[in-house]
């Protein structure tokens, strides 16, 4: 009986965090989908296809909430993907690396080497290093989502995870959430990493007192600009563009649908988060087309939109495949050099 009311008890407090973790974001101010960054993306929408575009305010509301594409069954696929990948994130959560851990065993080790230590910056002004810390931790952050987002496109492994995110055919804020579970643990690595090793840094350079208050004032300035600027319409249909001159400095809104694009020269372009710098700096920038309605999605034979079990499992049976195809090339090399080596062989020997 013990043991029944234990079991109760466990699953009990799991659907609690569960339930409470599918509004959580909604109610975080550090989210993109919090609720007054959504309330903020809708004026903007409105305001733009009012001033913008011609329509009514009556006309724009319901451009804005357009039932084709909340109640698409691609957006229905997004709802589902939302609440499962909660669950599997209380699962695995967990185990993964905390940026807090990267902190500690840099720290220590730069501690232990003596590293700059000699520069004394811990006497620099709080509001320098303030400022330097939020501009260092945003480019730092910013490009290594850049690079990674490059390699999901790049290396066909990694591809196989992200293509999920691209199979959306319509798109609303929480398509943000339109990802395979291995593509967030991706992600979770990168930024434990990434900001890990910026806070351990400068914790070490500056000192812990003077470096808290940095984190405390500085860390979300960027990320609190980048999603009171509109950032829930990149995935929505609501094309807002910007100048050609801004956007090589910052993604549109439009810019990112663009990304998402199934036509051919639309493929590879626009990898930026909130920076077009890095597109612009290597190659990969693609200017907003607004002039014309973009098609999203992929191929049937590539990914599903809407069948929830095949994105999945799609995944593992693409990188299988793969897997299996580069078996056979290693094989097919092996036996070229073996033949090779026999070849060369029997004319020395001749």
């Amino acid at each position: 009986m013990e043991d029944l009311i234990r079991t109760f008890t466990t699953f009990g407090l799991y659907l609690e965090t569960y339930l409470t973790s599918l509004s959580a974001d909604f109610l975080n101010h550090k989210k993109r989908i919090f609720v007054g960054y959504l309330a903020i993306s809708v004026v903007m929408a409105v305001v733009f296809l009012c001033a913008w575009r011609g329509f009514g305010l009556r006309g724009a509301f319901g451009k804005v909430f357009d039932k084709k594409i909340f109640w698409s069954r691609s957006a229905k696929a997004d709802y589902f993907i939302y609440a499962i990948n909660r669950i599997i994130s209380i699962l695995i959560s967990p185990y993964l690396i905390a940026q807090g851990a990267v902190t500690t065993f840099l720290f220590f080790q730069l501690s232990k080497q003596n590293v700059i230590g000699f520069l004394s910056l811990d006497h620099w002004p709080g509001v320098l290093i303030i400022a330097l810390y939020t501009v260092t931790y945003f480019l730092i952050d910013d490009f290594s989502k850049y690079f990674t987002h490059r390699c999901m496109h790049r290396w066909q492994f990694l591809w196989a995870f992200h293509k999920v995110h691209h199979s959306a055919e319509t798109m609303t804020p929480i398509t943000v959430y339109r990802v395979h579970p291995v593509e967030s643990i991706i992600y979770g690595l990168r930024g434990s990493i990434v900001i890990g090793a910026v806070i351990g840094i400068f914790a070490y350079c500056f000192g812990i007192d003077n470096f808290s208050l940095a984190t405390l004032l500085g860390v979300n300035l960027f990320s609190f600009i980048f999603n009171i600027a509109g950032a829930n319409l990149r995935h929505s249909h609501i094309e807002i563009a910007y100048w050609q001159w801004l956007e090589k400095i910052f993604i549109s809104p439009a810019q990112h649908q663009l990304h998402h694009s199934i036509e051919n020269k639309h493929f590879n372009k626009n990898y930026g988060a909130m920076l077009a710098l890095w597109d612009w700096c290597f190659g990969s920038l693609h200017f907003s087309e607004t002039e014309k309605k973009l098609k999203f999605g992929l191929r049937s034979t590539e990914a599903s939109a809407t069948n929830v079990m095949q994105i999945y499992i799609r995944p593992f049976v693409d990188i299988y495949r793969l897997l299996k195809m580069s078996m056979k090339k290693l094989i097919l090399l092996w036996r070229f050099f073996s033949s090779l080596k026999l070849l060369i062989r029997s004319i020395r020997e001749d």
